[in-house]
């Protein structure tokens, strides 16, 4: 790599992690060629990217970034895992290294906060936003629910009374 294409990837890779909400570092030595694209796949579907990066390259591209804290992690043959939502690079991350020992995860980041293996292992079990929004959504709805149906039932009993009345009469 030459000094305009380093220059290149640095820019463009600090333009991607400008828009990251959510970075995990990780090394990824003794993984396969195969382990690691399986690894690409499952982070490009979930919605983010990975990415392998010289250290000192990378820690250029996290100058002006959220990020700017992880420069101590970057020490050995390190990835980086980002995407738009906080969540997804810790899920995808930590479930790849549950399955592979050799996946060794160093820590992480969201915009103002570092995370430590632990962080990141406590942030992966957390529910999606899109799960999130389903609980919030269902609890709005509870008590609407359950509103109508204390106000259906006096009238559906009162149905029943008239029912049971015009029943008897016939």
């Amino acid at each position: 790599m030459n000094r305009n294409q380093k220059s290149t990837f640095v820019s463009e890779l600090n333009a991607q992690l400008g828009t990251a909400q959510g970075l995990v570092v990780a090394h990824y030595r003794g993984l396969t060629v195969k382990q690691l694209t399986t690894l690409r796949r499952a982070m490009r579907a979930a919605g983010g990217t990975i990415q392998v990066a010289k250290n000192r390259l990378a820690k250029l591209a996290t100058k002006g970034t959220a990020f700017e804290g992880i420069n101590p992690l970057l020490l050995g043959p390190t990835i980086l895992a980002f995407a738009p939502d906080a969540v997804t690079p810790a899920k995808v991350v930590q479930a790849f290294a549950d399955k592979h020992d050799a996946m060794a995860i160093l820590g992480g980041a969201m915009p103002g906060k570092l995370l430590d293996a632990k962080g990141v292992k406590t942030l992966s079990a957390l529910p999606s936003l899109d799960v999130l929004r389903g609980q919030l959504v269902g609890l709005l709805q509870a008590p609407a629910t359950k509103i109508a149906g204390v106000v259906q039932a006096p009238a559906g009993q009162l149905a029943r009374v008239v029912g049971a009345y015009a029943a008897k009469a016939a």
